[in-house]
């Protein structure tokens, strides 16, 4: 089963190399990680995802919890939340057609093409992951030079904003 875990750790050197090091030292595989501060420049936020029964997610939590500089620890997929991934991808585009193939295919993925070469372009797109892994397989024909992607990110719904919705949904 898949996990999304997020950490709020204290933004300070050596977390990220200290947690990854008891994951991994644990036998534990991380699919996904992306870092980056929050909203106080004091914590950072790290979104995990890893692949495990509930044994393995309350092993990683506990071993988690267990490092001081980590302020919590939460299994968002256990709640309703969105998540997205960002990545960059330079695609070729000579020959007959190249540019608007992948011009079309981007505007359909709500992409943007960010930089215009002679022979290639380079496309952002952000988006669930099935959305990023679609992209990708569209552009292996045209040919894919390189690509880079983040770790998931992610964030819990806020209930009343979900109550909001459904009452604009309900008087609209």
């Amino acid at each position: 089963m898949r996990h999304v875990l997020s950490a709020l750790v204290q933004n300070v050197p050596g977390v990220l190399a200290h947690i990854s090091g008891m994951l991994a030292s644990r036998g534990y595989n991380i699919d996904s990680l992306a870092v980056g501060e929050t909203e106080d420049p004091n914590l950072s936020r790290m979104t995990f995802v890893v692949v495990g029964d509930d044994n393995v997610l309350l092993q990683i939590r506990k071993q988690l919890e267990k490092i001081v500089t980590v302020v919590r620890v939460d299994d968002i997929s256990a709640q309703d939340f969105v998540e997205r991934d960002l990545m960059l991808i330079r695609v070729k585009t000579g020959g007959e057609g190249g540019l608007s193939s992948v011009r079309e295919l981007t505007d359909i993925f709500r992409g943007k093409i960010v930089d215009v070469g002679n022979e290639d372009v380079i496309v952002e797109i952000a988006g669930p992951e099935r959305k990023v892994e679609a992209y990708i397989d569209l552009m292996r024909p045209l040919g894919i030079i390189e690509l880079v992607r983040t770790g998931r990110i992610a964030l819990v719904r806020s209930a009343g904003r979900l109550r909001m919705e459904r009452g604009a949904q309900a008087s609209a």
